[in-house]
Order: structure tokens, then C-alpha cells, then sequence
């Protein structure tokens, strides 16, 4: 699986409060906005039906710590 970067301007505000649920979670800030991406997949698979790929929106979650 090939990993690729991407570069997304954000609000400020809003890149403290991602920090936040990320730090809570026991993420990172890129984990927790792969989380975020993989439940939206997940959301559009199941009203829409799957996509075509290899990749799952369950593979290569971290668990939280808590």
C-alpha cells in the first residue's frame, strides 16, 4: 500500500479543537483525521455500496487508549 501526503489549509480554531479530540483520544492529529475519513467511507459504503479498492475503512485504526 502506497502512503500519500496531503496539505489541507484549516482555521486555526479549528486545528486546536481537532488537537484536542485527538490528544483525548491518545491520536495524533493525522491518526485522528484518518479516523475521521475512514468513518466517513464507511458512512457513504454502507448508504451507497462499496467502492472499488483494496483498502477497508476498519484496516490500519489505532486504538484509543483510553
Amino acid at each position: 500500500m502506497a502512503i500519500k501526503s496531503v496539505s489541507i489549509r484549516i482555521e486555526e480554531e479549528m486545528l486546536k479543537k481537532i488537537s484536542y479530540i485527538a490528544d483525548y483520544e491518545g491520536r495524533s492529529v493525522n491518526s485522528q483525521i484518518l479516523v475521521l475519513i475512514r468513518e466517513s467511507i464507511k458512512a457513504f459504503e454502507e448508504e451507497n455500496g462499496v467502492i472499488d479498492g483494496d483498502i477497508t475503512p476498519s484496516s490500519n485504526v489505532k486504538p484509543t487508549r483510553k
